[in-house]
């Protein structure tokens, strides 16, 4: 069913292509009614235009506050074009119909990014602006709503194909965007004030985001997927390979999120299937790699390295050697673009302007979501407490809280097994936590022969003697794990026993 466009409302705040609008509606001799800075500009280009406050003839007041907040604009809009009693209604009041509202919203988002004054920010909530596109949306039968100026050439193909009208497929479609702009830019608002009052799980919880990408599948090539973010995009600038899929994001982030957790500029990580597979800070970089390699190479293959630091060509020649799926770095230099992009589907990541802060994390289920503050407080010594009688050596020290570090973010069950700041054995995913000690073990016998200064770390405690009897007896002479076991003293008088250096933690720290 086409509708022809006789009068349009535009009041925008993005008047980019604002001139190529204009242009199709005057050669459809369109009316145009417009206010505030839009009308000015609509003017400037010399375009004919009504002012909002003559059309209703009722003043712009509040500042500004109340411009289209008129029963002319919104009957307008939203009479039904073939039922009687609305054209009487408007014939009664001298009203007449809008048919194309033209409106883009106060940059509420980008106000946030620029200013934590809340009078500046209250002050940018587009009230007539998502009143008029709701309007139009609910009354897309009769009324075409264009809401982004990334929609004028679309618009501009309608006009042009039935001569001035829209098809009915049209403004549904239209109607369809429009309701999702006005849904996030009210969850925006909303989850602004839900941080501003500490109200981190509201009665009702708005979930707002911007697609970044259609995947090309889900876990599985059987299911449909895509990525999201509440920012316009991830922060992660792809510079070479094959479009990033499903499980390629999921061992991304997990990579990013341990890489961040060590300390900056240096460290690397592999990642197969989100679990660590090899961890390592050292100075250099070049011996940081192959260090993370040696903890696991074989689970290495077809996994994704993170380097917390800019890869060079010496480091790129020895990445290439392997396969791998993806290469996250804070910058390529040119010889190391040029080396990797030699293989054409291996995915180069920039993710030097990524930041991973104090968000939220999300787990769903069908129609069910769970959420949780995510587990990123960097460690120091003052989160842990010596119960054994050995003292741990300063560097005993230092490699005991890089393993509890890494731990954390290892699937639970969760045993990771350290030498100088590298690790030597994973375990990982277990139902117990007796068999992810001997995982850990067994890997590291495996690529590992000689390590000195053995430890490990446990993500939750142990519940009885045998798993860190297990440890001691593969040759760990300090091990850190969470208290609150029903059996910690006999952990603690088997070390004691064992002269093993044992440290607590307060809290564990499960990943599932």
């Amino acid at each position: 069913m086409k509708k022809k466009i006789k009068t349009a409302l535009i009041s925008v705040y993005d008047k980019k292509n604002l001139k190529l609008l204009l242009n199709i509606l005057k050669k459809n001799q369109i009316k145009i009614i417009s206010s505030g800075g839009t009308y000015k500009e609509i003017k400037r280009l010399k375009f004919k235009c009504l002012e909002v406050s003559s059309f209703t003839n009722s003043p712009e007041i509040l500042d500004g506050r109340v411009k289209t907040l008129h029963p002319k604009i919104h009957a307008g809009i939203l009479n039904k074009r073939e039922k009687k009693s609305h054209l009487k209604d408007l014939k009664d009041n001298g009203f007449e119909n809008i048919d194309l509202v033209v409106v883009n919203f106060y940059p509420f988002e980008n106000t946030l990014k620029k200013t934590k004054n809340h009078n500046k920010i209250i002050e940018n909530i587009d009230i007539g602006g998502p009143s008029m596109v709701r309007s139009a949306a609910k009354n897309y039968n009769d009324v075409t709503v264009i809401t982004s100026s990334n929609q004028y050439e679309e618009l501009i193909q309608e006009l042009n194909k039935f001569k001035g009208s829209t098809s009915l497929n049209f403004r549904e479609k239209l109607s369809n965007i429009a309701f999702s702009e006005t849904a996030y830019y009210d969850s925006v608002i909303s989850s602004y004030f839900n941080t501003k009052t500490n109200n981190i799980f509201p009665n009702k919880k708005i979930f707002h985001g911007n697609l970044i990408d259609k995947l090309r599948y889900g876990e599985n090539p059987h299911q449909e997927s895509a990525i999201y973010s509440g920012n316009l995009n991830t922060n992660l600038k792809q510079i070479h390979g094959k479009q990033l899929s499903f499980n390629n994001y999921n061992d991304i982030f997990s990579a990013l999120t341990i890489s961040r957790s060590l300390p900056k500029g240096k460290g690397t990580v592999i990642v197969k299937h989100a679990n660590p597979c090899g961890v390592s800070v050292k100075n250099d970089h070049l011996e940081s790699y192959k260090s993370a390699i040696s903890c696991d190479p074989v689970s290495a293959f077809g996994g994704v390295v993170s380097c917390n630091f800019k890869i060079t060509g010496k480091l790129a020649k020895e990445l290439n050697k392997l396969f791998l799926e993806v290469i996250i770095a804070n910058g390529f230099d040119r010889d190391a673009t040029k080396i990797l992009k030699t293989k054409k589907n291996l995915r180069l990541i920039d993710g030097t302007n990524y930041v991973s802060g104090e968000f939220l994390k999300f787990v769903s289920f069908n129609q069910e979501i769970m959420i949780q503050s995510e587990d990123i407080n960097l460690f120091s010594k003052k989160n842990f407490k010596v119960v054994s009688k050995r003292k741990p050596t300063f560097k005993q020290l230092k490699d005991l809280i890089f393993a509890f570090n890494i731990c954390r973010y290892v699937k639970s069950n969760a045993i990771v097994l350290a030498s100088n700041e590298t690790t030597v054995g994973i375990g990982s995913g277990q139902p117990s936590r007796l068999d992810s000690c001997q995982i850990a073990i067994n890997k590291m016998k495996k690529f590992n022969l000689e390590n000195n200064n053995l430890v490990a770390a446990s993500d939750a405690f142990f519940p009885f003697v045998d798993g860190f009897e297990k440890l001691v007896q593969s040759g760990v002479k300090a091990v850190i794990q969470p208290s609150g076991s029903l059996r910690d003293k006999e952990i603690i008088n088997f070390a004691d026993e064992t002269d093993t250096v044992l440290l607590f933690s307060k809290t564990r720290h499960f990943r599932h």
